[in-house]
């Protein structure tokens, strides 16, 4: 019977009840449930392909049954080497159904780190994408002798041809075993299924890392069907929505989202092609996405500065339909009854300028799902007020990414908070001020670390999170730092960089990247990156088209731009938070140079270090 769990929100406990004790489960009850439904759609030669319930279980058997042919067993540890892709799907479930856990390996990450997980992690099997994962495999042979077998998911990705041997064995023959062991045992998969247990380990996610090498965090079954299981008591999706999915599938976001389809019904449409984000969206028409800050930062910059552009009639059209818009959702986010003449203006406004907007992605989306990062709430504001309202959620690798959420109705939304807590997860902020979490979505432990899991958790079972927070009188949770990340100036001031650096790339539409910087110095600096894309249409407009992007960004005029930015962030700071010395970088920070993680989180620490002598120039300026 449904209940209210928190203000204004209704739960249906029903949920809860025999829960699936297994992934596996989870995925079967689907089929069985809704087997002509769709499950999954994805792009084959450009074409949007289809698959039903019933389809994708007939394919993900055959995975599995290749597993156990090639000697697999309940427990052993698969990994998967590959960029976002629907193959990673059905790897995925293969070894899920086999009764065996797996590893994920981020596509970008380098042979070494590569080796170090699948060692750790004792993998047997590895799926591997292409040519180039391969390699990576074959350099470090030596140093992962576990592994018996890679399987290759696209032979002839990027125009490499792989080599094959009785080490390296082509996704064709893997199927073939897997088709004549089911032709030989029929009931071998369903075996494998019933053996799973909710405590059976279903995957090991390496956390990111800054310094060192990162840790194996074991989720258990019952923490990935938690997590879907929640998110359907709650209501926000079904049948009829469509997931777009691009994020990698290595975290545990990207993860965690596939079984919250699997729960809820939700057909995923599965492309991890980053630069096709955008004009998928608008063939795909999907009605909510996960995604990092930094794609809705860039979004909200390319249409302020269409916006900006504009003159006369236009530009004061569009500026009164995003105010009206904004009007708007501040009454949803209060609960309350727009007047009839707001409901008339934005009628308006949504007809003439804010369903053109919402066509850009598709015109079919209900939210976004924001996590990995702060949000700063004034894009948060913007997306909401053109009737895509951004749900900012919050979770780690070992908690199952999903812990607290806001919710996409009325009053159960509040923009800068992180929601709240999904059903079954308690939350509680400890004397120092650290968010502390307790649910089934926790980890078991960190792989092969007994000391660092004790020291993650409290007596009574508190999970550590590392982020200093606070919960309202509504149950509405907020983040306000890292724990680690904030610092203090010389003069005795606490800073927190996280929340700068998101107010200043929601005030700057031409920001890449902003490092704040002055652990024990007498004042804040930053570092500074500018989009590529966005400063370059800034210069075609005022003349700097024919620079290079090195001497564009460290030109006069750039930094006269940037300038003024700071000065609009300084403004809403107080006086030790406030920017008084900036450098720009002559290129953005990526993930290929390390300076970011796979879900674009900042390597805070890296960054510093690496550029510590353009920081050092910033003070020793002052001086």
């Amino acid at each position: 019977m449904p209940v209210h769990y928190a203000k204004n929100e209704v739960v249906d406990l029903a949920a809860f009840e025999n829960m699936p004790a297994s992934c596996g489960h989870l995925l079967r009850d689907r089929v069985r449930a809704t087997p002509t439904g769709e499950a999954y759609q994805y792009f084959r030669d450009e074409k949007l392909e289809h698959r039903t319930w019933q389809e994708t279980w007939d394919e993900v058997v055959v995975w599995a049954a290749a597993l156990v042919d090639l000697g697999i067993e309940t427990g052993d540890r698969v990994a998967i080497c590959a960029a976002t892709r629907i193959e990673w799907v059905w790897a995925n479930w293969g070894i899920l159904l086999a009764g065996a856990a797996t590893t994920t390996v981020y596509s970008s990450s380098n042979a070494e780190a590569v080796a170090f997980i699948l060692a750790d992690s004792g993998s047997r099997i590895v799926f591997a994408e292409d040519a180039g994962q391969v390699e990576k495999l074959r350099v470090r042979r030596h140093q992962i002798p576990d592994v018996t077998a890679v399987v290759v998911l696209d032979g002839e990705a990027g125009g490499r041809s792989v080599s094959y041997d009785d080490w390296v064995i082509s996704l064709e023959d893997f199927l073939t075993r897997g088709r004549a062991m089911l032709a030989r045992d029929a009931g071998v998969v369903d075996r494998r299924i019933e053996g799973l247990t909710p405590d059976s380990l279903s995957t090991i996610i390496y956390t990111s890392g800054t310094t060192g090498n990162p840790k194996g965090a074991e989720l258990p079954h019952r923490a990935l069907v938690y997590e879907g299981v929640a998110v359907r008591s709650i209501g926000i999706l079904g049948p009829d929505d469509l997931q777009y999915l691009w994020l990698p599938l290595a975290h545990v976001f990207g993860n965690t989202l596939v079984m919250i389809a699997v729960a809820t019904g939700c057909p995923t449409c599965v492309d991890g092609r980053i630069d096709l984000i955008v004009p998928n969206l608008a063939v795909v028409r999907p009605t909510w996405m996960g995604a990092a800050p930094r794609i809705f930062e860039k979004a909200y910059a390319a249409v302020e500065a269409t916006l900006a552009d504009a003159t006369g009639v236009k530009a004061k059209l569009g500026t009164w339909a995003f105010s009206v818009g904004r009007r708007m959702a501040e009454a949803n986010e209060a609960g309350t009854t727009p007047s009839p003449a707001l409901r008339a203006q934005y009628a308006l406004a949504d007809r003439l300028v804010l369903s053109r907007v919402r066509e850009r992605f598709g015109g079919r989306v209900r939210f976004f799902i924001s996590g990995s990062a702060r949000l700063d709430p004034k894009l948060s504001w913007w997306f909401a007020g053109i009737g895509m309202p951004i749900l900012e959620g919050y979770g780690l690798t070992e908690t199952a990414a999903a812990t607290c959420v806001n919710r996409p109705f009325p009053g159960c939304h509040q923009h800068g908070s992180i929601g709240w807590p999904l059903p079954g997860t308690q939350a509680r902020i400890a004397q120092d001020g650290e968010l502390l979490i307790k649910g089934p979505g926790v980890m078991t432990r960190y792989h092969g670390q007994p000391e660092a899991t004790e020291a993650v958790f409290t007596e009574d079972g508190f999970f550590h999170t590392g982020d200093i927070g606070e919960i309202d009188e509504h149950g509405f949770v907020r983040i306000t730092d890292r724990k680690k990340d904030v610092f203090k100036t010389s003069g005795g001031k606490y800073v927190s960089p996280a929340i700068i650096e998101a107010r200043f790339k929601a005030v700057c539409p031409v920001a890449g990247q902003f490092v704040v910087v002055g652990n024990e110095r007498n004042y804040a600096a930053a570092l500074v990156t500018l989009d590529p894309d966005s400063i370059g249409a800034w210069a075609k407009e005022n003349g700097l088209g024919h620079l290079g992007y090195a001497e564009l960004v460290t030109s006069p005029e750039v930094r006269s731009l940037v300038e003024g930015y700071i000065e609009e962030l300084n403004e809403g700071l107080d006086r030790w938070e406030r920017i008084k010395r900036f450098a720009i970088l002559d290129h953005d920070l990526t993930i290929e140079s390390g300076d970011l993680t796979p879900s674009l989180k900042l390597r805070r620490r890296r960054v510093i270090a690496k550029y510590s002598d353009v920081v050092d120039e910033m003070y020793a300026a002052e001086r």
